[in-house]
């Protein structure tokens, strides 16, 4: 089965192509001792690059309406994934959606700490493929601009970060088991940055996706237990204090042989300014 990390109106399990997120089946319980699959609570103070976005006309109040991860990467430019802008992930079309909101500094989603500030206009990459996951990313930019101090540096093509073997850890607010139990604190699990050939191997263009090389990007462990899950897409992968992904698509949570995929941020860059978006952290 493949799943994206969003999350449906009523808050259960969306299954099917990263964007296309066909409501099937639930996938099979994830290995977990804590939220974001084998993680643990981590201090947006350390962290204020990871946002969450928000619609409470969509999703409700009681955990300030998220629904999907962003991250900041300039002032008003927060990155997140494509599928998290579709139809089926929001309910109603991306322009429909009257209160599309970015949270930032924001650790526990049952407070109203830190800031809300509105989308003013989205990006969605339109070679973004709901088949093969390829190109998923969308680009937020803010009403208003948030402090220099929440902005996380891009790793570019090369950067020793994407070597095979580094750690890394990813944010998110997402399921704690894969049972639909969302976490309403930031949490971040430990991951380590696999070689391509091992998602080639998990992901040879099954109903799951297809791994591409040059924009994806694999990360987990090998045995399991560590991933993102539902309600973590858009959010960052960071390795030596660098953004190296974001939270895309994968086949359950933390299964053994079945590694997380995330966009490869390294490509968003040129992804953007071929198609004529802004470019991230311009």
């Amino acid at each position: 089965m493949r799943r994206p990390f969003a999350r449906t109106l009523a808050g259960t399990l969306i299954l099917g192509a990263a964007a296309a997120a066909l409501p099937l089946a639930s996938p099979p319980l994830a290995v977990a001792d804590s939220v974001i699959v084998g993680g643990t609570p981590a201090r947006v103070e350390d962290s204020p690059w990871a946002v969450a976005l928000s619609s409470r006309d969509q999703f409700g109040g009681t955990r300030s309406g998220q629904f999907c991860g962003g991250v900041v990467v300039a002032p008003s430019t927060i990155l997140t994934a494509a599928h998290c802008m579709s139809e089926e992930v929001l309910g109603v079309p991306l322009q429909q959606l009257r209160d599309l909101r970015v949270l930032a500094g924001r650790e526990d989603l049952h407070t109203d700490s830190g800031d809300e500030i509105p989308v003013s206009d989205v990006w969605v990459n339109p070679e973004y493929d709901a088949y093969t996951n390829d190109g998923d990313v969308a680009v937020l930019t803010l009403s208003r601009a948030l402090p220099q101090k929440y902005v996380i540096p891009m790793a570019r093509r090369g950067d020793p970060a994407y070597e095979p073997g580094t750690g890394a850890a990813v944010y998110g607010w997402g399921d704690t088991t894969g049972a639909g139990d969302y976490a309403h604190v930031l949490h971040s699990a430990r991951v380590t940055v696999l070689a391509d050939s091992v998602c080639d191997e998990a992901y040879q263009g099954s109903v799951d996706g297809t791994y591409t090389r040059t924009s994806m990007l694999c990360a987990g462990e090998r045995r399991g237990g560590r991933d993102a899950c539902q309600g973590d897409s858009g959010g960052p992968l960071v390795a030596r204090g660098r953004l190296i992904g974001l939270v895309s698509w994968g086949s359950g949570c933390g299964r053994a042989d079945s590694p997380g995929v995330y966009t490869r941020v390294s490509e968003v860059v040129r992804l953007v300014e071929r198609t004529g978006g802004s470019a991230p952290g311009a």
